[in-house]
């Protein structure tokens, strides 16, 4: 089995060759690895150029954003599975076996979200994260998530879609996932802790700087999932799924209290 990573990277010198490394060092399966810089100014390019004998492709060219990064990358992918980790992120040692044997054991599931844990920019381990269950109607009241690094899909699922929308700059992982689901795409959750998702003064969960966009997307997604616009009744609908949510899953809820929020944490 061969997974194709795709790594966008834009001026993150700070923590690329730590992404890079734990892609490379994966052990037992093939592993197809592409970086896309659209344009760094930090060293980040010379970095890449260090690890070019690894790497399947790189592409050194303007993009339109992540979305259409991540397209251009996996436009060159060939692999069986498809996964991307941005360059502030790193994966789990031995993640890549253990999705794998996941695939192996139940062929007929198109995408596996696992969890992750959560670090500051040394690597310290801050709290854990889950992926929970895909559902639809708790996808559209923002109360299901998924673990951007910790999801894996299969080449032909991710190839039934359009794939990253280059007009979404906040949600794009999570706008995928919806294509794949409304597309037929059987997604489960791997109960694994497969990557380490990076928070710092300029990450986008840790930072805000998309609060606006993140709240359009969560309308759009809404209308795309129930066919209708948000109405103050839906507000009431929102607390009950969000409440769901947290008794599903008491580990979450507890990391939570005692360990702090991940969204604009203090780090």
């Amino acid at each position: 089995m061969k997974f194709s990573v795709v790594t966008i990277s834009y001026n993150q010198a700070q923590f690329l060759e730590r992404t890079i490394q734990s892609v490379l060092t994966q052990k037992d399966v093939g592993v197809e690895y592409i970086i896309v810089d659209p344009g760094s100014k930090d060293g980040s390019r010379e970095i890449i150029e260090r690890y070019r004998n690894s790497l399947a492709h790189i592409i050194f060219e303007k993009d339109n954003g992540p979305a259409d990064g991540l397209n251009k990358g996996f436009a060159k992918a060939t692999g069986d599975i498809y996964c991307y980790v941005n360059s502030d992120d790193v994966f789990e040692p031995d993640a890549f076996r253990r999705v794998a044997t996941a695939f192996d054991q139940r062929p007929h599931v198109d995408v596996f979200c696992g969890h992750a844990w959560v670090t500051d920019p040394n690597d310290r381990r801050l709290r854990r994260v889950w992926s929970d269950p895909f559902d639809a109607i708790s996808i559209a009241y923002g109360a299901s998530i998924f673990i951007q690094p910790s999801t894996f899909i299969k080449a032909k699922a991710f190839r039934n879609t359009n794939g990253f929308n280059t007009q979404n700059r906040s949600n794009w992982d999570g706008e995928l996932l919806v294509a794949l689901g409304q597309n037929g795409a059987h997604i489960e959750v791997i109960n694994e802790v497969l990557s380490n998702y990076r928070l710092h003064h300029l990450s986008i969960t840790n930072s805000g700087v998309l609060d606006g966009r993140i709240k359009e997307w969560r309308l759009r997604c809404f209308k795309l999932i129930m066919g209708r616009e948000w109405s103050r009744l839906d507000n009431c609908f929102q607390v009950y799924w969000r409440l769901r949510r947290q008794v599903r899953n008491p580990q979450a809820m507890f990391e939570r209290l005692f360990c702090g929020p991940v969204y604009k944490r203090n780090i």
